[in-house]
């Protein structure tokens, strides 16, 4: 299993504004391999807040497969997250990091 993670800076305070977009759209469900996404926000900075998109998929064949697809254009097309679409970007940056799962204590 793999995860895909979305490290996103924003600006102070937008991280738990922003959250619910990354678990609004339900296409995602219905994709082969799709796990869950989770989404974490750290406010200890005091300059930003981050952002942890984190994404679980059996295959990272599958992973791709959606991130090829109009499913994935579809949901990355609503404009600035947290902005309604109007207005100067909330990110600061963002870096996506893909790992695979190797140990688990559950």
């Amino acid at each position: 299993m793999y995860t895909v993670t979305n490290r996103i800076l924003v600006k102070k305070g937008m991280g738990h504004k922003m959250a619910p977009a990354f678990t609004s759209g339900k296409a995602l469900l219905n994709w082969g391999g799709f796990h869950k996404v989770e989404v974490n926000v750290c406010t200890q900075d005091e300059a930003h807040d981050e952002m942890n998109v984190m994404m679980y998929w059996d295959t990272l064949e599958q992973f791709e497969a959606w991130r090829a697809s109009d499913d994935f254009k579809a949901a990355h097309s609503r404009g600035s997250e947290g902005s309604g679409g109007h207005g100067e970007s909330p990110v600061i940056s963002n870096r996506v990091v893909i790992s695979e799962i190797v140990a688990v204590l559950a």
